[in-house]
């Protein structure tokens, strides 16, 4: 075949020439660097030498792996959740359709990452989670710094507090004082914050005002206080509720039952490895955030989680 007369080749090379005379660059080097470089590979593309090699466990219990591969899987749906609320946040709102697709991607990961948590019930031995957990203490799921930039994009900072301790004067250092999260990480044993915490706050403090203070006039449930009639559906309301669900009762409460599972013998709890009080701080009647208060009715808000839990 003639490439050379076949059109398709020929609109291609001239878009690509378009393409180079607007940054400035010359096609037949740029072409001809092409002829040198190598053909991309699959395991290249995606560094799969590299991600497989990031687990380093505590110990030679086959499961702590399994353990590891999980979390590292769940942060990266996070950060894909995170991508898809910065899309529709950037775009304001003003497209029905765009919000709509955006907001059911976040539901399939977060369907996702819940039908996966069997994974934690049922795919690790009990006996080896109880042994080599001891090694990871004070590291602890409470340090994911992505769910908190969720919660940051996803509602406004102060839905974010206990509904009996909010001030709707309160600024944004006032408000992360009270952070329902922040009240979670207090070892009760000794009256004092975790060392949990203390690790988290050192590292990602800054991070999270400086988030919630970039965020504070364009989250996701402000805009859509403001823009929500404009592009209104039932079906664009009932997808932001599940979000709400998905975030704020299913998930913690899938860490509620597999901490009650492993953690609770002969009706004695066991401490969590970061020390954090996740029988007050995970169960969703108690912790009550709720991302778009406006959505739901008083009595749902009222039972908020608690059909759930028992």
């Amino acid at each position: 075949m003639d490439y050379t007369t076949d059109p398709q080749v020929l609109n291609t090379l001239k878009k690509l020439y378009q393409k180079c005379e607007e940054g400035g660059q010359n096609l037949p080097s740029q072409l001809e660097g092409f002829l040198y470089s190598d053909y991309l590979k699959y395991w290249d593309y995606i560094h799969l030498d590299t991600l497989l090699s990031i687990q380093n466990p505590k110990t030679d219990m086959p499961d702590e792996q399994i353990f590891i591969i999980y979390h590292q899987i769940t942060e990266l749906y996070f950060k894909m959740i995170i991508l898809e609320l910065e899309q529709v946040i950037e775009e304001g709102l003003v497209k029905a359709d765009f919000v709509l697709n955006k907001i059911q991607r976040i539901n399939t990961y977060f369907e996702q990452l819940l039908n996966s948590f069997e994974i934690m019930l049922k795919g690790i031995e009990e006996d080896q989670f109880l042994k080599f957990r001891l090694s990871l203490s004070p590291a602890s799921g409470f340090q994911s710094i992505q769910f908190r930039l969720i919660e940051i994009l996803a509602t406004e900072f102060n839905n974010l507090v206990d509904e009996t301790n909010r001030d709707i004067n309160d600024g944004v250092e006032e408000i992360y004082k009270k952070l329902y999260w922040r009240k979670g990480a207090n070892d009760s044993s000794i009256g004092k914050e975790t060392l949990t915490l203390v690790h988290f706050e050192k590292k990602y403090k800054n991070l999270i005002i400086s988030k919630a203070f970039e965020y504070k006039s364009k989250n996701l449930a402000y805009l859509c206080k403001r823009n929500l009639k404009s592009i209104y559906t039932d079906e664009l309301v009932a997808e932001l509720k599940r979000f709400d669900s998905f975030a704020n009762i299913m998930w913690p409460l899938s860490h509620y039952k597999t901490a009650a599972k492993h953690l609770l013998k002969n009706a004695e709890a066991i401490s969590s490895t970061g020390g954090t009080n996740w029988r007050k701080y995970l169960p969703p009647k108690y912790r009550k955030v709720i991302f778009f208060p406006e959505l739901w009715t008083q009595e749902e808000k009222e039972n908020w989680g608690k059909s759930w839990l028992y």
